[in-house]
């Protein structure tokens, strides 16, 4: 297990140990701060999702109404992710494959927590490797932030003054329904068959009503 997978999985279960050389203060804030943030999460509590506006890889505005009539299929991480984002990216690219015909009903976002360096031309050269129908979004700092707190997606930089940066960041994959309403989520590391399945009892649910 890499070190970055370590660190996804510890956020999951809300034990976040982040930071050697920080205050004792820092890291129990921010630890309470991942945990709540995967307590919100795991039991549904608040509003989950929400409006947006955001800049696609193609230098395009895109809000969350251009995806309206759209199941969407969205994942928060970050291009420099050297393991945990390249490999749940990859898993939803093979579903978006294997749902044949279905998945002209699934638009999948990559909603990058980098947008320092995850910039428009930059996410063009880069969401494309996991499907030509994914779409990469960035936009200014405070506006990530706010759409990631809306998911309750939790994410850090380490070092923060360093150019080497990594970001933790929690790491799930969230479904949003056709109306915009979210239905729920997949954990990190869930495999492409298990995302098709999910979404085909969802969209045959909707069928039937």
């Amino acid at each position: 297990m890499t070190a970055t997978r370590r660190r996804v999985l510890g956020l999951a279960t809300g034990l976040l140990l982040a930071g050697a050389g920080r205050s004792s203060r820092a890291q129990s804030s921010e630890a309470t701060s991942a945990a709540r943030l995967m307590d919100d999460l795991m039991w549904n509590r608040g509003p989950i999702g929400g409006p947006f506006a955001l800049i696609d890889h193609t230098g395009k505005l895109r809000t969350d109404e251009d995806f309206r009539g759209k199941v969407l299929l969205i994942y928060f991480g970050y291009s420099y992710c050297p393991d945990v984002c390249p490999t749940d990216l990859q898993q939803i690219g093979l579903a978006i494959d294997g749902l044949d015909a279905a998945a002209e009903a699934i638009q999948p976002i990559f909603i990058t927590l980098d947008p320092e360096r995850d910039t428009a031309a930059h996410l063009a050269g880069y969401v494309p490797a996991f499907h030509p129908r994914l779409i990469g979004l960035t936009g200014r700092a405070e506006q990530i932030r706010r759409v990631a707190l809306a998911y309750k997606v939790y994410y850090a930089k380490h070092p923060p003054d360093s150019p080497d940066y990594v970001i933790d960041h929690s790491s799930f994959m969230y479904l949003v329904d056709k109306a915009g309403k979210y239905i729920g989520f997949f954990p990190p590391g869930t495999a492409a068959a298990r995302i098709i399945e999910m979404i085909t009892l969802h969209l045959s649910d909707r069928t039937k009503r």
